[in-house]
């Protein structure tokens, strides 16, 4: 009666209570439920009414009215789950699982002792995820083959221990490494990713290519440990910490126990939100742009980032005039993205030139004058920010562009020298806008945080180049500081 995808639900049935079967169909599980045994009583829904009554004539059929009730219901919400141990979903999107499993309040239930067997149609990874984000771990996962096709079948309880999934944990699941069935999925998740990957070629989006094979790459291979010191050197090689100005703070600022790692975060800025993601995604070494120790340190507060650095034993490298000056680094993707967008094709030349061929932003020039309310738009858009400031008097048209990430509205002076017409950087002060508009120069405050947080993706993509063995996370708590209202 059941398919290979019903039955592996089936085997996941805890047996100690009342089965609730979410989209139930034909009620076929349901009713090998009641005859194997399995259960004494299962709560049967679907959304609509035609599959219900497909449900009633396969339960009329077996003589099972008494156990299985039917129930027209959205997801769980008009199900009554007192006595309810095990909820099963199958046939569904990962998204709407996730969905349905949110939407049911925790007073309605016991959530320490129902299991969630779920047998997603697509994205088990984003299920994976959700999952853990709502307390519950998965306590075993099983592919099955159904003509041909290969479907994910997961169990997950409830745990009170918190942990967050990677992006790679999340496609990676939690499967039995001895069961064939498990080497063929991956096989066809790696090679699935590949070919995305050659897609993402194609369409020209490069910055995608390389972590979409590293995730393929770890999918086949598994993820491997590699030494701090070593990552510390390779980005040494991209970005020399002695290039670093003066006043600056880059480096390894924090070392943990091990001094090894298999798990980075990367971040703007090391907050105590991100640290607590990074704990929650179980890594080891967070790599940032603006240092965690900037200033000497006179006391360590509880609440102070270097105080949960050591004590979660994570270790902290931190990148930041050095990455802003090197060609690569955060002024390079913004020139990067400028060219892209506008069809740059002349070369830059360098803004703040700082000696031995090194300097800080770039100039670039325009094919054609631009209105400044359109360009601002563009900028909003390449940056990912929610508004951006210009001046208010200043030319309307702009070509000739410098720019460096940041805080550099203090190069005013040095654009007008170069007879430059606008300026894009953040943290613009309020004199700086009265200079802009006296010198006739147009000013884009992009913001501090949109102007350098775009350097991630770059360094996501320059690590997983070299160490594609790595799972590199770009921190979801890498977060502009302010809101807008």
């Amino acid at each position: 009666m059941l398919d290979n995808r019903l039955k592996a639900c089936a085997d996941f049935v805890s047996g100690k209570g009342i089965v609730c079967d979410v989209g139930t169909d034909h009620a076929y599980l349901a009713a090998e439920l009641i005859n194997s045994g399995k259960c004494s009583r299962v709560i049967a829904s679907d959304i609509k009414e035609g599959p219900l009554d497909s449900a009633k004539k396969t339960v009329e059929k077996y003589n099972i009215s008494d156990k299985v009730e039917l129930v027209l219901s959205d997801g769980l919400s008009g199900i009554c789950l007192d006595g309810v141990t095990d909820i099963i979903i199958a046939g569904m999107g990962g998204e709407t699982i996730s969905d349905i499993i949110a939407d049911v309040s925790l007073n309605r239930y016991d959530e320490t002792v129902v299991r969630w067997i779920l047998q997603p149609m697509t994205k088990p990874e984003y299920l994976r995820k959700k999952l853990y984000e709502l307390k519950k771990y998965i306590v075993e996962e099983r592919v099955v083959e159904d003509n041909g096709k290969l479907y994910v079948v997961m169990c997950a309880e409830y745990s009170p221990d918190y942990r967050s999934l990677t992006e790679f944990d999340a496609l990676y699941g939690f499967f039995d490494e001895s069961d064939p069935m498990t080497v063929k999925y991956r096989e066809h998740e790696a090679e699935r990713l590949e070919k995305k990957a050659q897609g993402l070629e194609s369409a020209g989006r490069f910055d995608e290519v390389v972590h979409c094979s590293a995730l393929s790459y770890k999918i086949k291979n598994g993820v491997e440990a590699v030494q701090i010191s070593e990552i510390y050197n390779y980005l040494d090689q991209l970005y020399p910490f002695a290039a670093q100005e003066k006043w600056d703070n880059s480096g390894l600022l924090v070392e943990n126990n091990s001094e090894w790692c298999d798990t980075v975060v990367l971040t703007l800025d090391i907050t105590n939100r991100v640290i607590c993601e990074a704990e929650e995604k179980l890594a080891d070494l967070i790599i940032s742009h603006h240092p965690v120790i900037f200033d000497p340190l006179k006391r360590i507060a509880f609440n102070s980032p270097v105080y949960n650095l050591i004590k979660a034993d994570i270790s902290a490298i931190c990148a930041h005039t050095n990455l802003d000056i090197a060609a690569g680094g955060t002024n390079g993707v913004i020139l990067k993205k400028l060219k892209e967008r506008f069809k740059i094709e002349n070369d830059p030349e360098p803004f703040e030139e700082l000696g031995g061929g090194e300097n800080l932003g770039w100039i670039v020039e325009l094919p054609e004058r631009v209105r400044k309310e359109e360009f601002a738009a563009d900028l909003k858009e390449i940056f990912g920010c929610e508004y951006v400031r210009i001046t208010a008097h200043a030319r309307h048209f702009v070509k000739r562009i410098a720019f460096c990430s940041g805080s550099g509205g203090s190069m005013l002076g040095l654009a007008a020298e170069k007879g430059c017409d606008a300026l894009i950087t953040g943290d613009v002060k309020h004199d700086v806008w009265i200079d802009g508009n006296n010198r006739n120069i147009a000013i884009f405050d992009c913001g501090h945080f949109h102007t350098e947080n775009i350097v991630l993706w770059e360094l996501r993509r320059a690590l997983e180049e070299k160490y594609p063995q790595l799972d590199i996370e770009i921190a979801e708590k890498s977060q502009d500081p302010c809101r807008y209202i």
